[in-house]
């Protein structure tokens, strides 16, 4: 199993991509499809990747007891914040088959995301069995691990279909461990990661049909109970 361990000079060197440029060529030819969307689940926020682009075009719902999400132009959606250690996860599977792969994940550390300071991490997969890492800071992409193969990742099937769970663990000062269906794919040192406070929520690229079971964000536990987190008295469970 291929792993990956960063050092913070490695994610410090990393190049910034403009965002622009990430939305050229391939995008041309498979603009976004309008899903009619509307409101948002009561409590939760979105923004979409592309300043132009409408949330309202991306259809995000509960479904059952989890979330359903069409889109729609790529978009993150968040509804709580994360103080202190935590862990959080989500299952997420591709319905359909998109016109190419397309990323789907969970990110963490969202802060300021009404904003043009706009920064978070993420982790996303796609239906051709590969995985990313990245951090956004503002318009700008810091590439971590670029598409990587593994067969931690479920691919899709000859429908289109593939499940997959996310795992973001940041319960230990030493490091942030990223694992996908249990498997620990990446780790995130926590010297240079610093304060892993802030917005967790799921990351949907483009055209894309995905249903998210399972979303959870678990504040960390210790002998004399829960470390202390903005709405977490307890496990929070979101679908």
């Amino acid at each position: 199993m291929r792993r990956h361990s960063f050092t913070a000079l490695s994610i410090l060197v990393l190049a910034a991509t403009p965002l622009a440029a990430q939305m050229s060529g391939m995008k041309e030819h498979d603009p976004d499809k309008k899903a009619e969307g509307g409101k948002l689940p009561a409590g939760w926020s979105g923004r979409t990747d592309k300043p132009t682009a409408k949330l309202e075009d991306a259809k995000f719902v509960t479904m059952g007891s989890g979330y359903h999400v069409t889109s729609g132009p790529a978009a993150i959606y968040w509804k709580d914040r994360v103080s202190g250690p935590f862990t959080a996860s989500a299952t997420l599977t591709q319905t359909k088959a998109p016109m190419h792969p397309e990323a789907y994940g969970i990110f963490f550390m969202g802060n300021q995301l009404d904003t043009p300071a706009q920064s978070y991490a993420y982790l996303v997969v796609r239906g051709d069995g590969k995985y990313m890492v990245r951090h956004r800071a503002g318009s700008d992409l810091h590439t971590i691990v670029d598409w990587t193969e593994s067969p931690a990742v479920h691919k899709a099937d000859a429908s289109g279909k593939a499940t997959n769970t996310l795992t973001v663990d940041a319960s230990r000062p030493d490091s942030v461990r990223l694992s996908v269906n249990g498997t620990q794919v990446a780790a995130m040192p926590g010297a240079h990661v610093g304060s892993t406070d802030g917005a967790v929520g799921l990351r949907v690229n483009h055209n894309l049909d995905v249903h998210v079971s399972d979303f959870t964000v678990t504040p960390k536990r210790t002998a004399t109970g829960i470390v202390p987190a903005p709405n977490a008295g307890k496990k929070q469970t979101k679908g």
